[in-house]
């Protein structure tokens, strides 16, 4: 195997990139929101439950007309879970919004069943000294 040496322009282009890089995570940080990913402030890890609280698990689910339960998520129905979460409380306040998920589902998976009814899961996961529970 022969190891080649990059070019002087070749460390150049690294070298901007890697500040451009850089520069664009540190604005994100400082000005920008969850939406400018990857180089957003990344504020949906910031949060952390305590030992002894319970952990979420959000998720929507459908039923279609063959009583099958599917998961609508980022790749069958283009929503992800962030975004669900992010919106719990419209989705609470107005749970008709749900209806543009199915349809987005149907729009995405046009030769599946259509998706007859949509729910909106929370389930927390028990947790003690930072452990699951099983619960």
């Amino acid at each position: 195997m022969q190891i080649q040496t990059l070019t002087a322009t070749g460390r150049l282009v690294r070298v901007l990139t890697t500040v451009a890089a850089f520069s664009l995570l540190l604005a994100g940080t400082i000005w920008g929101t969850d939406d400018h990913f990857p180089f957003g402030p990344f504020s949906m890890y910031a949060g952390i439950n305590g030992p002894n609280d319970p952990a979420p698990d959000t998720r929507v689910e459908g039923v279609d007309a063959t009583g099958a339960t599917v998961v609508l998520n980022e790749h069958n129905a283009g929503v992800r879970r962030a975004e669900v979460e992010g919106l719990e409380s419209a989705y609470v306040a107005d749970p008709e919004r749900l209806a543009l998920i199915a349809d987005s589902y149907a729009r995405m998976n046009p030769d599946a069943p259509p998706v007859v009814r949509v729910a909106f899961i929370v389930r927390l996961h028990e947790i003690r000294n930072s452990s699951l529970t099983g619960q």
